[in-house]
């Protein structure tokens, strides 16, 4: 993997929309009220409470107990669940989403906040929580070792996720997003109690249908081979089909206030993550 364009997302910067609720500590706000750096009132010292937070000036004043109160701060685990079934070894397609994932990676190693990155097909490989530079390069290196194969079933694969994960998180699901558009919708609605992103990685010919006459077709993920002619009047139905297929995603996306991204293999690896930064309401630096 090529990660030159790592330098460049160090200008980046992980920031989300809703406050994140973990079991780790670190650098996140958190609906609940404890230690922390970010006062947000007092009130009246109660039995059991930490004899460190009462406000001794606000005593030598009114000769009454009270307590500061903070957010408590905690870390953002961010999930990057990756597509690893057989469409995305179709091109560059796999390769290009998995830059998408190691890039989150290293923004996320930046601010010293964890990661994990769990491939999927029928069913999620979950990845380890990890943290710091020194397992970069293993998760890159385990990238780069995985060869895309199986079907899909992104329907389930979310549930299994929201089952393993309870506290919310900034959630990436990177694919092609080309498989029964009923699964994808229901993944959307069901991952949408986390901060998710939604990014689409499609070989530039899957947008517009590049070839003509007799072609022979092989689905990556059945092996069913499929032989037709392509004429201009179906290279303009395959386009309408296709924008049909991504304006339901939109529309679940913003049913659920969830950010959908979609890129093709021959933009710069750079570029996306511009676009990311410069558009997301829940990324941006």
């Amino acid at each position: 993997m090529d990660t030159e364009f790592f330098e460049e997302l160090s200008k980046f910067a992980l920031l989300v929309k809703k406050r994140v609720s973990t079991s780790y500590a670190g650098a996140r706000k958190s609906l609940r009220y404890g230690r922390g750096i970010t006062p947000v009132g007092y009130r009246e010292y109660r039995k059991g409470d930490d004899f460190k937070l009462v406000d001794w000036k606000a005593y030598g004043r009114t000769e009454k107990l009270y307590v500061r109160e903070h957010e408590e701060e905690r870390s953002l685990v961010v999930h990057t669940i990756l597509d690893a079934s057989g469409s995305m070894g179709y091109g560059r397609k796999f390769e290009y989403a998995s830059q998408i994932a190691a890039g989150f990676a290293y923004i996320a190693t930046l601010e010293n906040e964890k990661y994990t990155i769990s491939r999927f097909a029928e069913d999620l490989d979950p990845g380890e929580s990890r943290r710091g530079r020194r397992y970069l390069l293993q998760t890159i290196d385990e990238l780069d070792r995985t060869a895309p194969q199986g079907a899909t079933n992104l329907k389930k694969v979310s549930e299994q996720f929201d089952r393993l994960i309870r506290s919310t998180s900034l959630v990436i699901v990177v694919s092609d997003f080309l498989g029964d558009i009923d699964g994808i919708i229901s993944s959307i609605y069901k991952l949408s109690s986390h901060d998710l992103i939604l990014i689409q990685v499609l070989a530039p010919d899957e947008l517009d249908l590049r070839l003509g006459g007799d072609v022979r077709f092989v689905d990556m993920e059945t092996h069913q081979p499929l032989v037709t002619r392509i004429s201009e009047k179906q290279r303009i139905e395959y386009r309408k089909k296709v924008e049909e297929h991504l304006s339901k995603i939109k529309a679940a996306c913003n049913a659920v206030g969830c950010d959908f991204f979609s890129f093709t293999t021959d933009r710069p690896i750079f570029d996306a993550f511009s676009e990311l930064n410069t558009k997301a309401t829940i990324w941006r630096a």
